[in-house]
């Protein structure tokens, strides 16, 4: 058994961090500029390492004030149900409150309903979607 380890803001590997998205995500490898994003927009991030390979992202973006968001919640799938999600989205929780928020808010699809509300203490709201592209 390996033991998994949880770090904030690690040095992102662009291409490591694109291609535990895309498995995590069931798509192609698109190598994005992730290191220059989260610097630029992110309030935090966290990595989930087992023996040194990124297995899990979050990220928590904000307003700059009481309301931060969680973004890209990915495990790796031969990493998944271990608790390594929950985990991520805990910490982001920690870092969000550490800055100071007051909110923290996420979007999720239905099959993500009970991972969200159950395991990770999210309540649930109404909300609004508009596709800009």
């Amino acid at each position: 058994m390996t033991h998994t380890k949880y770090v904030v803001r690690f040095t992102v590997d662009d291409q490591e961090l694109s291609a535990l998205h895309a498995a995590a995500f069931d798509g192609g490898l698109d190598v994005q500029p992730w290191g220059e994003r989260l610097d630029r927009w992110a309030l935090s991030w966290v990595g989930a390492f087992s023996d040194d390979q990124l297995v899990g992202f979050v990220q928590v973006c904000w307003d700059g004030g009481a309301h931060a968001f969680v973004l890209d919640t990915a495990v790796h799938p031969d990493h998944g149900r271990r608790g390594i999600g929950k985990q991520l989205v805990l910490s982001a929780a920690e870092e969000a409150r550490n800055a100071g928020c007051e909110w923290l808010h996420v979007d999720f699809e239905p099959h993500l309903t009970a991972f969200y509300l159950d395991a990770c203490g999210f309540r649930p709201t109404d909300a609004g979607l508009l596709k800009l592209r």
